[in-house]
């Protein structure tokens, strides 16, 4: 596995790249957003981790622009820890945000987990595409389409259209899509999920604001209505 980790604290980079190695990743690094989007562009990493504050473009540009050419996973460090900087973080694609400082262990989990899950549809048996709709997706593949036109998701946003698909029906309250989603014990806002429900809905509904397929359960959370 291949980790980009862009900070411009160069002691912590290296500290993260120490650790990171220590668990068999190979890590590349960088100090700013632009060398960080022109790594990406090239370097076939399997998660970036990205500072928010940095020379030249901040993480917040460099995630949007990481984001027009690939949807690889990633975890956004700050030392902002307003729930406003975090819901922009995750507008801008980042699928993770932790807060400066932090524990090592806590960014190592965090890393397994969304390795672990950009990588389900490999280890999973050929299951078939899922639909509802004019919604496809293809779990083997990572693929998503809106009618014939392709669309891009974000790791986060696939596994929770993933898991709305496979359940249709079935109603996910927001802390339920945290631990199962996010993958471990997520301390983090519950407007998390209703940010990437949106952009769900903009990417993949005919009208985002009158959805017809992710719908919500007034007081309870977001189902799937297939059919």
């Amino acid at each position: 596995m291949k980790i980009l980790v862009v900070d411009d604290e160069k002691v912590l980079v290296k500290g993260i790249k120490f650790n990171l190695e220590g668990e068999g990743y190979e890590v590349e690094t960088a100090c700013d957003g632009e060398a960080a989007v022109e790594l990406a562009r090239g370097g076939a990493f399997d998660l970036i981790i990205l500072d928010l504050m940095m020379p030249k473009i901040d993480g917040l540009q460099a995630c949007m622009r990481i984001r027009e050419f690939s949807n690889v996973p990633v975890i956004m460090l700050t030392a902002r820890s307003e729930d406003a900087d975090k819901i922009v973080g995750f507008e801008c694609g980042a699928d993770d945000y932790i807060t400066k400082p932090f524990n090592i262990l806590e960014l190592k989990a965090r890393v397994r987990a969304l390795l672990r899950r950009a990588g389900m549809a490999e280890k999973k048996e050929k299951g078939g595409r899922l639909s509802a709709g004019h919604i496809t997706l293809d779990p083997d593949e990572r693929a998503a389409w809106k009618g014939e036109q392709s669309v891009d998701l974000t790791a986060k946003e696939f596994d929770l259209m993933e898991l709305l698909m496979r359940n249709p029906g079935r109603v996910y309250s927001r802390e339920n899509l945290l631990n199962v989603v996010w993958g471990y014990e997520y301390a983090g806002d519950y407007r998390t999920v209703d940010v990437h429900v949106r952009r769900l809905r903009e990417k993949l509904e005919l009208d985002p604001a009158r959805p017809v397929y992710i719908l919500t359960k007034w007081g309870v959370g977001y189902y799937l209505k297939n059919g």
